[in-house]
């Protein structure tokens, strides 16, 4: 599982274990370890998709680069959200410190990041993608369009 940059990304606790910090209502799941090296019984980070103990954590774009698997599910962040009949993304709902700055990265160039971290997060599915977005406006486009395909 994978997600937008949407949520904090918080060191391993003292016990080894990950903080929880991708939360949607009453869900909770950590990001994979930062490290390099396992951390308690989460894997490194190069390695969340495919060692034990990775499958309960959620990759970002950076971990999940270069990765292919079976099945793939996707969360949409509140940075790319559907208003007024298309996609639009959201600065301030992103947590990537490298793409918060407006003056480090304009408004147009931040657009065209954030739909090509999606890009690659949504194409990892060799066999298919789960999409669930964390915005209800942007679940129930992205349903609307699912069923007018069928």
């Amino acid at each position: 599982m994978t997600a937008g940059y949407c949520w904090p990304w918080s060191d391993a606790n003292k016990d080894g274990s990950l903080p929880a910090n991708v939360q949607i209502g009453n869900w909770s799941r950590p990001w994979n370890s930062k490290s390099d090296r396992r951390v308690g019984d989460a894997p490194s980070a190069p390695l969340w998709a495919t060692e034990d103990g990775g499958f309960d954590q959620v990759g970002c774009v950076y971990t999940a680069q270069g990765f292919e698997y079976d099945w793939n599910g996707v969360i949409l962040g509140p940075d790319l959200v559907w208003r007024d009949g298309q996609f639009t993304t959201i600065r301030s709902a992103n947590r990537d410190p490298d793409m918060r700055n407006s003056k480090r990265v304009g408004d147009a160039r931040f657009n065209k990041l954030v739909r090509n971290v999606y890009k690659v997060l949504l194409t990892r599915g060799m066999v298919g993608t789960v999409i669930y977005s964390a915005d209800e406006e942007t679940r129930d486009a992205l349903h609307a369009l699912v069923n007018k395909s069928n």
